[in-house]
């Protein structure tokens, strides 16, 4: 692969074929706009991912491919969609600019965000003690305020759904998400200057399944990154 493909922006008929992959392996693997968002809040975070760190968790541990041909094929496709995501929001250091996140819509013509922000909020499960310096910010925390609110918009847990999301209102915190993105990883942007590559570990005290999730969620720890991505605290 050349350097100016693998920076090369998908076509809608690449996304289409990625989002078509990641449809037929089923409920294990996440969809194209779950995998937009979580790409999203890893490049945004405190610390730089490796793929072979995160690539297994888009599809699963027991996925596997057909041949290596579609390996290749799939992987690359990730990793151009990687770049675009963390080109333009590099870029955004430079110039008043935002990244526009893949969002699904919907038959009713209307596109909810919701799989975007649950992606972002398994990405942030990734490293939950190195975003909880930003999450319990008053100061800086607000750009996280919109995600959390449509990740758990349709929490099962009635306490954890936040009051509804009239619809006159969904394309403004769709906004205030967009541009929040860039507030994010602006303020991170130091501590992955500093940092080094590191594997998706704990970094703190081991976390009790009856304890708070250390996502900043407010669930019990089994009600939410341990039912999602048992493997990532």
């Amino acid at each position: 692969m050349t350097n100016a493909s693998s920076s090369q922006a998908l076509t809608e008929d690449e996304l289409n074929q990625l989002d078509d992959f990641l449809g037929a392996i089923g409920s294990t693997a996440m969809n194209l706009e779950t995998l937009d968002g979580f790409f999203a809040a890893l490049i945004c975070g405190p610390e730089i991912a490796l793929p072979s760190e995160y690539l297994p968790l888009i599809w699963g541990e027991d996925y596997s491919f057909a041949n290596n041909a579609q390996a290749v094929e799939i992987v690359g496709l990730l990793m151009r969609h990687w770049n675009t995501i963390a080109d333009t929001l590099q870029g955004t250091l430079e110039v008043p600019d935002v990244y526009l996140p893949v969002l699904h819509v919907a038959e009713d013509g209307i596109s909810y965000g919701n799989d975007w922000a649950l992606g972002f909020m398994r990405g942030i499960g990734t490293r939950p003690y190195g975003w909880r310096e930003l999450i319990d910010s008053d100061e800086f925390g607000g750009p996280m305020l919109p995600i959390m609110m449509l990740a758990h918009e349709n929490d099962p847990d009635p306490e954890m759904r936040p009051n509804p999301i009239l619809p006159e209102k969904r394309d403004d915190l769709l906004q205030e998400m967009i541009a929040g993105l860039t507030r994010i990883y602006r303020y991170f942007e130091p501590h992955r200057r500093s940092g080094a590559h590191a594997p998706l570990r704990r970094a703190g005290p081991k976390v009790g399944r009856n304890d708070p999730c250390p996502c900043g969620s407010g669930k019990k720890y089994k009600f939410c990154c341990a039912a999602t991505a048992p493997t990532l605290h």
